[in-house]
């Protein structure tokens, strides 16, 4: 049974269009999803002491997460406000809330982290203060930059990452390998892009796999990477081939798209949204 950790953001996804609100957040997602998928799952982030707040703590006890290196911030939690088109989320505008208020790691938080066999954070987590010093203690960190790689952030982080998630929707097949690649050369051992419909493009020691998506009964997108994320670490570090490890992430990415959330508990939401702030 593999350990894994979700280090970092988190959120509450609030859809605009429906009225309802979910818990969130990348690293919330993964370690959710690890837990439903049989490994032993964690999250240490920062939340906040509101009901937003509450909303996380309550979903990640419900699903058997365990938070004992979580932060609890006196400041609004971290919160994305979410509309669809034909199932497909768009993000509206987000609050970062208290998301990134560490106040330092600690040798204690160093010695936990060094238990888990992964760890996974985003490019939302705000942890580049401390990665230098993190990194000694994670076993195999995974890292998620959405679509959001641009070559000075790659550069930046790709160093101190053994897994590497992008985005690339638009992308052709010689253009993800050679991103892969370019990628690998930079650090990270293993890479993984994702194109949405257009399947997912992975490396690995040096070789290229190319996988599908699979067909889908879309209600809502979000959280679908995500899921993609959780079964292809799971199946890596259970020592399944690359092409096996993808096509389980596609698998695990489509059955996500069947339900509103990336893994439920949501409740109604009666705030408002001005559609006109950035």
């Amino acid at each position: 049974m593999a350990r894994l950790l979700g280090l970092g953001d988190n959120t509450i996804d609030t859809y605009v269009d429906r009225g309802e609100e979910y818990p969130g957040g990348n690293a919330v997602n993964v370690a959710v999803l690890a837990r439903r998928m049989g490994a032993e799952a964690s999250y240490c982030g920062c939340l906040g002491q509101d009901e937003a707040g509450d909303l996380l703590r309550a979903a990640l006890a419900a699903e058997g997460v365990e938070t004992s290196h979580c932060r609890s911030v006196a400041a609004p939690n971290a919160r994305a406000f979410i509309a669809h088109n034909a199932g497909d989320r768009q993000f509206l505008r987000s609050s970062p809330g208290c998301r990134a208020t560490w106040g330092g790691i600690s040798t204690a938080d160093l010695d936990y982290l060094a238990t888990f066999d992964i760890v996974h954070s985003s490019i939302f987590s705000g942890l580049e203060p401390y990665r230098a010093a993190l990194r000694p203690a994670i076993q195999r960190w995974s890292f998620d930059f959405s679509v959001r790689g641009t070559p000075a952030l790659l550069d930046d982080w790709l160093p101190y990452l053994d897994v590497a998630f992008l985005s690339f929707p638009d992308g052709a097949d010689d253009e993800v390998a050679a991103l892969a690649g370019a990628c690998a050369e930079r650090g990270a051992g293993t890479v993984v892009i994702t194109r949405g419909a257009r399947g997912a493009c992975g490396l690995k020691g040096g070789r290229v796999a190319m996988a599908p998506s699979t067909p889908a009964r879309v209600v809502d997108t979000l959280g679908a990477g995500d899921a993609f994320i959780t079964a292809f670490l799971l199946a890596d570090h259970a020592g399944a081939s690359l092409q096996d490890a993808l096509e389980q992430g596609a698998t695990a990415a489509a059955r996500t798209c069947g339900h509103f959330g990336a893994f439920g508990h949501g409740r109604a939401w009666r705030g408002s949204f001005d559609h006109a702030v950035s």
